[in-house]
């Protein structure tokens, strides 16, 4: 609790990236949150369709909304809605607590409607509808047909998860969809200072594809006696892009614009460091944690993740601000070697998409055969 207590000191809350019934019903949630400082929790169709097939607590369940006539997709839909209400009820005190900068649980649209703007808008209000929370957060990815409806729901007051943010590029693109809709909700007289929103940077898959393209051998001489080694590069892409995020995030969120909305109540959209296990061995178990703390930041961990920095996570203030020198030369190193950080990124977006439409095709095929 002690080190959780220092991380939310230094500006930075821990949220879980795992909701299931079981953590809800073993006491494990509550137990994060009245003794280790949880501060939220995520979810979406992978994590749900690991928690359905792994286990029994949600056969009778299924059963008997199958007896209902419940298709698959609905069946889920009403299995998630329960947890997420559950997860809020529990989390609620923090919420509160915080005058609603915490205590959020995230839901997901469907990953079917990733590139499905209209259809996009519309699930968000459904579900925020159903959910009934004031702490729950509709997650939309940051897809190019993702923001516009990220805009209007926040227009709207529907608090969001902003999900698959690789680049630069489209997390300042989520941070303006933020700024324009508290704009508007302001020149219509409308209250600004319950809007809550997050933008979800992730982390580990870049450092995945992206160490895929470097090699330890290739190096490139540029300007004389300078050198490029890309073996020197691997594991330091993703760090590198959340430091110069945060440097965005701190000019977009200062200002004249800003201070015209935060005289009205409004709140920053925070980072929030997703995809922060560790996916190669050789690096170290708590390298998507200890580099990014600062003020106005979420970090969401899968439990390996969080038990590996309870034991020996190294804990310092402002560190996502240091060595942003650095993040910048990798970024020029990744372009002297003819490496396209665009590249990368549009690829992790569409896998990211893949990512989440695959386990929801096998959650629906199991809840269908659970349901016979």
């Amino acid at each position: 609790m002690e080190k959780f207590d220092k991380l939310l000191e230094y500006g930075q809350s821990y949220w879980l990236d795992n909701l299931s019934r079981e953590i809800i019903t073993n006491g494990e949630l509550e137990n994060r949150i009245k003794n280790e400082g949880l501060r939220g929790i995520t979810s979406n169709p992978k994590i749900f369709m690991k928690a359905i097939s792994s286990g029994h607590i949600y056969d009778d369940q299924i059963k008997a909304l199958a007896g209902e006539g419940k298709k698959p997709e609905e069946i889920y839909e009403a299995l998630a809605i329960e947890d997420i209400q559950k997860a809020c009820d529990m989390l609620r005190p923090v919420f509160d607590a915080s005058n609603g900068e915490d205590g959020f649980v995230s839901l997901e649209v469907s990953p079917y409607l990733a590139r499905e703007t209209e259809k996009t808008k519309a699930e968000a209000r459904r579900l925020y509808k159903e959910v009934n929370r004031p702490n729950c957060l509709i997650k939309i990815p940051g897809t190019k047909e993702g923001i516009p409806a990220i805009e209007e729901m926040l227009y709207e007051g529907i608090n969001i998860n902003i999900t698959l943010l690789f680049s630069i590029e489209s997390y300042e693109a989520v941070t303006e969809a933020y700024l324009k809709a508290l704009e508007r909700r302001v020149e219509e007289d409308k209250p600004i200072d319950k809007i809550a929103s997050v933008a979800s940077f992730f982390l580990s898959r870049i450092d995945v594809l992206a160490d895929k393209i470097l090699h330890d051998d290739v190096i490139l001489q540029v300007e004389g006696d300078k050198k490029i080694v890309a073996g020197n590069l691997l594991g330091e892409t993703a760090i590198a892009s959340a430091k110069i995020a945060y440097q965005s995030f701190e000019k977009k969120f200062s200002g004249d614009r800003w201070e015209k909305l935060a005289s009205k109540g409004a709140r920053v959209q925070r980072p929030l460091w997703a995809s922060t296990s560790n996916k190669t061995d050789t690096y170290r178990d708590t390298r998507y944690v200890e580099p990014l703390i600062g003020s106005h930041t979420v970090n969401t961990m899968p439990g390996e993740t969080i038990e590996a920095f309870k034991d020996h996570g190294r804990l310092f203030p402002n560190t996502v601000k240091k060595d942003v020198d650095d993040a910048h030369r990798v970024f020029d190193d990744l372009k002297e070697l003819g490496v396209s950080l665009k590249d990368i990124t549009d690829q992790l977006v569409e896998e990211g998409i893949g990512k989440f439409v695959e386990p929801f095709d096998e959650l629906l095929k199991t809840v269908e055969e659970e349901a016979k």
